[in-house]
């Protein structure tokens, strides 16, 4: 986890939400979801091999432990562990606005002995890594279906699509056009998408969902002949013409949510206690 802001995710792979709550202000559980917040922010730590597991946990508990003994208000984030292509780590941190994270900011720079803690944290943690990037991305509510954490989820599904330039309408007739089937066909599906604002190439835009468990991956898949069956011939036609039409690349990727490098809402932890309570 770098310091808090110290300057400036194939079609049918959409059934693949992130919420991390806002630190500033959180919002109220509906039904065993919690909802989504506008800026998602990502810091990815690239880790050396052997330095995985419980020595990143420790580097990273430092970090915790130096929010929980400050009065500053801090970030409140999800650490999620790679279980599929290069081993990394996400701390994915949420934001109603770009002027929340700009006084979450001012708040720590404010506290010298925070800011010294997290100083020190950094330092040790950076001596596992062997990269590090960050990015910025936007919600987009038309693009997403039944959006928000599912509470008591243990994994993220997180796919990464490139568009390509000037197709941004044909994109969004794509994704309508799956949101449709997916209502139709399997209507308990759901996914958050977020367009890319800072950190990345261009054209990017993240589909993230979350899974309670494996069986929960497991009936994703399952689902997929229903999604065919609602979407009908003409229908995946022509789904696959607009994604042969706007679609540059796509990657998908499995993560495991890590309660040892994560700090949590008091929300999230009372409403999955057991899972958090392995925090440091």
């Amino acid at each position: 986890m770098k310091l808090p802001f110290r300057g400036p995710l194939a079609a049918c792979s959409l059934l693949l939400t992130l919420f991390v709550s806002a630190p500033l202000a959180l919002s109220a559980q509906e039904n065993g979801v919690l909802p989504t917040s506008k800026f998602l922010m990502i810091d990815r730590e690239f880790v050396k091999p052997g330095k995985e597991g419980t020595a990143h946990q420790t580097t990273e508990g430092a970090f915790i432990r130096a929010m929980a003994a400050s009065k500053t208000p801090s970030s409140h984030y999800f650490a999620a562990v790679s279980l599929s292509g290069p081993s990394r780590a996400l701390f994915l941190y949420a934001y109603p606005s770009l002027a929340a994270v700009e006084a979450e900011h001012k708040a720590i720079d404010g506290d010298p002995v925070l800011s010294a803690a997290l100083d020190r944290a950094a330092s040790a943690d950076g001596d596992l890594l062997s990269a590090f990037d960050s990015s910025t991305w936007a919600s987009e509510a038309d693009l997403s279906l039944n959006p928000g954490l599912r509470v008591g989820s243990h994994y993220l599904e997180i796919t990464q699509f490139v568009v390509r330039p000037g197709h941004r309408k044909e994109w969004e007739d794509l994704v309508k056009l799956v949101i449709a089937g997916y209502k139709k066909g399997v209507p308990d599906a759901h996914w958050g998408m977020y367009e890319e604002v800072y950190g990345s190439p261009g054209g990017g835009y993240l589909v993230i969902s979350s899974a309670k468990s494996a069986t929960d991956l497991d009936n994703e898949f399952a689902s997929g002949k229903k999604f065919e069956e609602a979407m009908g011939e003409e229908g995946l036609k022509k789904m696959a013409a607009l994604e042969a039409s706007c679609v540059e690349s796509v990657m998908s990727n499995l993560f495991w949510i890590d309660p040892k490098m994560s700090n949590p809402s008091d929300a999230m932890t009372k409403a999955d206690p057991d899972f958090w309570k392995t925090q440091p």
